[in-house]
C-alpha cells in the first residue's frame, strides 16, 4: 500500500509530460499551417491584381523593367527546361544507385550506412554552394552561363534528394521478395528493374516530383550558372531565365509596377509547386496497387 502514492505521483507526472508535449506539437503544427496560409494570402493578394494573360504569354519587351508591356514567358519556359532537364539527368544517376544500395549491398550494412550518411549530408548542403561548385565547373571546362550549366548544377542539387527518397521506398520491400526472385532464377538486374522498380513505383514517382519541385523553385544554385535573358533559349548553350531569378530581380527594382509583377511571378511559381504537391498525393494513391 505504501507504493500507491508513489505510483499515483508518477502517473500524474507522466500525464503532465504527455500533455505538455502534445501542446508543444499542436502549437508547432498550427503555427506552420498559419505561416503557410499567411504566405499564400500575401502572395495572392499582391500577385493576382498584377497577373494578366499578357504577362504569361509574352516575353519581356523594351519597357518591361520600367513597368511597361511584356511578360515572363521566358522565365516560365526557362524554369520548365531547367527542372525537366535536371530531373531527367538526376534520374539516370539516382535509380541505379538506389537499386545498388538495396540489392547488391543488401547485407553490407556499414557500407550502406556510410553512403546514406553521405547522401544526407549532401542533401543538407545549402544550394548556394552547389551554385558555387557549378560555377567552378564552368571555369574548369570553359563553359559559359547557359541552360546546360544550369541543368548540371540543379541535377547535382536534387540527386541526393531523389536517391534517398527512392531508397526509403525500396527499403519497404519485403526481403522475402528478393529471396523468392533468386529462387526463380532471376538475375540481379532483372530483380532490380522488373521487380523492385515495379514495387517501389509510388516511391519513385514521389521522389521524382519532389526533386522536380526543388529544382523549379531554387534560385541560389542557378544564380551564377544559367545567366539571365529576356529570350526563350533555343539551345543548351543559351543563357536561361527562371521564375525564382525573375522574382529576385524584379523585387530589387525601385519601380512599384515591377515589384508587383514579382509577386505575380511568385503566385505562378506557387501554383506550380502546389500542383506538384497534389500530383504527388494523387500518384502515390493511384500507384499503390503495384505494391504487394
Amino acid at each position: 500500500m505504501k507504493y500507491i502514492p508513489h505510483l499515483l505521483r508518477s502517473r500524474k507526472r507522466k500525464i503532465l509530460e504527455e500533455n505538455i508535449m502534445k501542446s508543444i506539437m499542436a502549437i508547432t503544427t498550427y503555427s506552420i499551417i498559419l505561416v503557410f496560409i499567411y504566405l499564400i494570402l500575401v502572395i495572392s493578394w499582391k500577385g493576382i491584381p498584377a497577373l494578366s494573360w499578357e504577362m504569361i504569354s509574352e516575353i519581356p519587351s523594351g519597357g518591361f523593367y520600367f513597368g511597361k508591356e511584356g511578360g515572363i514567358l521566358n522565365a516560365i519556359i526557362g524554369s520548365i527546361y531547367l527542372s525537366v532537364g535536371a530531373t531527367f539527368l538526376s534520374l539516370l544517376i539516382s535509380i541505379p544507385i538506389a537499386l545498388y544500395l538495396n540489392i547488391h549491398l543488401l547485407h553490407h550494412n556499414r557500407i550502406k550506412g556510410g553512403i546514406r550518411y553521405l547522401l544526407d549530408i549532401l542533401w543538407g548542403i545549402p544550394s548556394i554552394l552547389y551554385g558555387a561548385f557549378g560555377f567552378i565547373l564552368m571555369i574548369v571546362f570553359h563553359l559559359q552561363a547557359s541552360l546546360l550549366a544550369g541543368i548540371i548544377t540543379l541535377a547535382l542539387l536534387i540527386t541526393p534528394i531523389i536517391i534517398r527518397a527512392f531508397d526509403e521506398a525500396l527499403q519497404g520491400i519485403p526481403e522475402g521478395l528478393l529471396e523468392a526472385s533468386y529462387a526463380m532464377g532471376l538475375t540481379r538486374n532483372q530483380i532490380a528493374f522488373h521487380i523492385f522498380v515495379r514495387q517501389a513505383m509510388p516511391g519513385l514517382i514521389t521522389a521524382t516530383l519532389i526533386g522536380f519541385g526543388r529544382a523549379i523553385g531554387d534560385a541560389a544554385s542557378v544564380l551564377f550558372t544559367t545567366g539571365y535573358t529576356d529570350h526563350i533559349p533555343t539551345s543548351l548553350d543559351d543563357p536561361t531565365a527562371s521564375l525564382p531569378l525573375a522574382i529576385f530581380f524584379q523585387l530589387s527594382s525601385p519601380i512599384p509596377e515591377v515589384r508587383e509583377r514579382a509577386y505575380a511571378a511568385a503566385f505562378i511559381l506557387t501554383l506550380i509547386i502546389l500542383a506538384i504537391s497534389l500530383l504527388i498525393r494523387l500518384c502515390t494513391s493511384r500507384l499503390s496497387k503495384y505494391q504487394i
